[in-house]
């Protein structure tokens, strides 16, 4: 039987450069959808996905990612006082829904540095990698789709989606063959992992996003895996390490992404976000419709 999943490492460490100056003095990973951090998604995320162990990678400037999880007694007592039991509880959920662990990576030195990093925390176990900047809205929580992949594979399992035309050149790619007659045509049994291709030379129209469950073997794969461009260690490098030792397979998510470490991916997650809401997606498409667009 395969190990439980019921770690989520977080990476991050990063500065947010195309957020500035929002990102100055504030983590880009706290940037608010309507009214929460993008961060907040992904642990929601990885809760609803029965993970509820998490280890954030952090740097320089990130104590708010900690303050943000962590019980603030002033403002509950605020709002106990005030009779705001409604926003007490929306306020405490927040600190009580997970554990949380942090680990300090001093140099941005790549993805796979980062997960190199939480190596202790994670043992010898299988563990997931969310990026939070990759916010997923589906039927069912992506992370929960993989570990099913996960648990009926044994083997580590890259989130993938289908990317057609000159875009897929911003991607990862994985080069691999669907497997037949499971989880409909969504999984792919991978024989090699391409970093931004050249427009028609991609082996797929599958684009590697934010998400990854993980053997534990990744941890010596990483240790032999040389660094990259930038002097760098990446992660996708480390999986190619990997793909020698053990299978990987994609899984191609049902559901939507959202690239929040864009701007206009930012601005575009917003307004789907506030749409389906009950407390403002009226006003929001009434303001919508309002413009003439």
């Amino acid at each position: 039987m395969t190990k439980k999943v019921s770690k989520v490492v977080f990476p991050a460490a990063g500065l947010g450069t195309r957020f500035l100056p929002a990102t100055k003095a504030q983590p880009k990973e706290m940037l608010p959808l309507v009214d929460k951090p993008i961060i907040q998604y992904g642990v929601e995320e990885a809760l609803a996905a029965g993970c509820d162990q998490i280890i954030i990678v952090t740097g320089r400037g990130k104590s708010a990612i900690e303050d943000h999880f962590d019980h603030s007694y002033e403002l509950e007592k605020l709002l106990e006082e005030k009779g705001k039991t409604d926003l007490l509880t929306v306020v405490r959920q927040i600190s009580d829904m997970i554990h949380v662990a942090y680990v300090r990576q001093k140099e941005a030195l790549g993805l796979g540095h980062a997960v190199l990093m939480a190596r202790e925390l994670v043992g010898n176990e299988p563990f997931a990698v969310l990026l939070a900047d990759d916010v997923i809205d589906g039927p069912v929580p992506c992370l929960k789709q993989m570990i099913k992949a996960y648990e009926e594979t044994g083997s580590s399992i890259i989130a993938t989606q289908a990317v057609d035309g000159p875009a897929i050149s911003q991607y990862g790619v994985i080069d691999g063959k669907t497997v037949r007659g499971k989880f409909g045509g969504r999984l792919f049994s991978v024989n090699n992992l391409v970093e931004k291709p050249k427009y028609g030379e991609h082996p797929s129209n599958q684009a590697i996003v934010g998400r990854y469950i993980l053997t534990p073997e990744i941890f010596k794969a990483l240790d032999r895996t040389p660094l990259g461009a930038g002097g760098e260690l990446q992660l996708t490098d480390g999986m190619k390490m990997l793909l020698k030792k053990e299978k990987i397979f994609g899984y191609n998510f049902e559901g939507v992404r959202h690239d929040a470490g864009d701007k206009f991916g930012f601005l575009r997650a917003t307004v789907e976000f506030a749409l389906k809401r009950p407390d403002v997606g009226k006003q929001m498409r009434e303001y919508l419709k309002s413009k003439n667009l």
